[in-house]
């Protein structure tokens, strides 16, 4: 099932039990880009940075389990390995070979893993402010936040989403939302990823699972971190620099931990000019 819109192309594949959603940005035959969103988000999480990176990579961004519209697990399973199950299966029958990865928060931690696991099929890996040891604070915001599974209506959510994250535009906010929620019977809002997840484990349940995936990276890796995120700090950011063979950090300035929406301009030029200086850039 294919639909189309002025950007992109809607597309489903059968992943196990799964039927899982992905946007495909076209460009067919450049270098190509993978985008992994973070949790309670979706594969539109990137739509600024997609429509910008179109012309140079064949970019696809993609819904994980249980968000966006990709299905929603039957037995409520969303541990990184089931992630890292998806992720491979995705990347075969979509035919990714020699990919950008970019993963943002829970998409980050995938990504980590997937690259340590798979290094010969990731080109260049692109984290966006996550890593082994992230701080509590920014993680019981999101958890307040998204906590709230219904509200009487879209422009409850529009008001809550302004007052949460100030780098965003209420233009934004709605185009985001749009893609983010539906309408449930009784005419009441919620978001479309799977409540059920909310207060369960989807990462790894020790922050030294997470470096020993870190610690087996050695591909070339640009470190993207808020300058105003509450849930990566700088320290600890620096910290898997270093321990990296091959690791760049930036930090983009009026942004907090979802970077590349909350100051696309910024991002965008951060990984461009990193993926320039690495040759990874076409042309």
């Amino acid at each position: 099932m294919t639909s189309t819109t002025q950007d992109f192309t809607d597309h489903y594949v059968q992943v196990g039990s799964l039927k899982m959603h992905y946007l495909d940005w076209g460009n067919h035959g450049a270098p190509q880009m993978l985008l992994l969103h973070g949790g309670s988000q979706s594969a539109h999480s990137w739509d600024e940075f997609s429509r910008n990176m179109r012309s140079d990579f064949h970019v696809i961004a993609l819904d994980q389990r249980g968000h966006g519209d990709t299905d929603w697990s039957p037995r409520c399973v969303y541990t990184l390995r089931a992630h890292l199950r998806d992720i491979t299966s995705f990347v075969k029958l979509v035919g990714l070979k020699q990919f950008v990865l970019v993963g943002l928060s829970m998409g980050g931690m995938n990504s980590y893993a997937y690259t340590a696991i798979h290094p010969e099929e990731v080109s260049r890996l692109v984290i966006v402010d996550v890593g082994p040891e992230m701080m509590k604070k920014g993680g019981d915001a999101i958890r307040r936040f998204t906590k709230v599974q219904r509200l009487p209506s879209f422009e409850a959510f529009v008001e809550r989403s302004l007052k949460y994250n100030p780098w965003r535009t209420e233009e934004q906010i709605r185009d985001r939302l749009s893609h983010h929620l539906r309408e449930y019977p009784g005419g009441n809002w919620g978001w479309k990823w799977d409540h059920r997840r909310f207060g369960k484990q989807v990462g790894p349940r020790d922050p030294k699972d997470l470096w020993r995936y870190v610690n087996r990276i050695r591909t070339p890796t640009l470190l993207v971190r808020g300058a105003k995120s509450d849930i990566w700090s700088a320290r600890a950011a620096e910290r898997v620099r270093d321990a990296m063979s091959d690791g760049t950090l930036v930090t983009v300035e009026n942004a907090g931990h979802t970077v590349a929406g909350d100051n696309p301009p910024a991002f965008y030029a951060a990984v461009k000019a990193w993926l320039q200086d690495t040759n990874a850039w076409p042309g």
